[in-house]
């Protein structure tokens, strides 16, 4: 089989957050990921419910010896094992790895849904995802990832600085 190669997200915003973010990408490589580069962590507002803690999120291109369904069991697998039990949409989590774009794997008739269906509509995904391959293009509609990125306006996006305090982030 042709290895796959593309972009994995990964997000957190319960916990430590930054430590699960590295311990996420060590298990996925311990698990045949193969990790080639990562983008900046960024911290950023929750979408789809506010009422939660922020979150960081980083983007990661990745090789994989294997097919989508079976990259997606690794990444729920590794979600698992950084505590993650799902019982409803958007809550808070410890980790959350998705499958974002792997150019030539295109699929949209079952899971996972390549590219993934909602990514083009959010910053937290496309800031990151810019600075790893700002020429990528979106195959839907042709346009770059930087041009997707354009008059996008959902979910503020800031680099993560760890040393920051809480009141120096909120001006108080």
């Amino acid at each position: 089989m042709t290895p796959m190669e593309g972009f994995l997200g990964l997000g957190s915003n319960k916990g430590d957050r930054a430590a699960a973010l590295k311990a996420g990408l060590c298990r996925l490589e311990g698990l045949g990921v193969r990790i080639l580069v990562v983008s900046s962590v960024l911290e950023t507002e929750p979408v789809g419910c506010e009422e939660q803690d922020l979150f960081l999120n980083q983007v990661a291109r990745v090789r994989f010896d294997g097919s989508p369904e079976e990259l997606l069991a690794r990444t729920q697998e590794v979600e698992r094992l950084a505590g993650r039990v799902r019982s409803r949409r958007n809550e808070p989590r410890p980790l959350d790895i998705d499958l974002l774009l792997f150019p030539g794997h295109e699929r949209s008739d079952s899971p996972p849904i390549l590219p993934h269906p909602r990514m083009w509509r959010r910053r937290f995904v496309l800031v990151p995802l810019a600075e790893l391959a700002p020429d990528l293009r979106n195959p839907l509609t042709g346009r770059t990832i930087l041009e997707e990125l354009e008059g996008l306006l959902e979910g503020e996006v800031r680099p993560y600085n760890p040393g920051l305090r809480v009141e120096e982030r909120s001006g108080q």
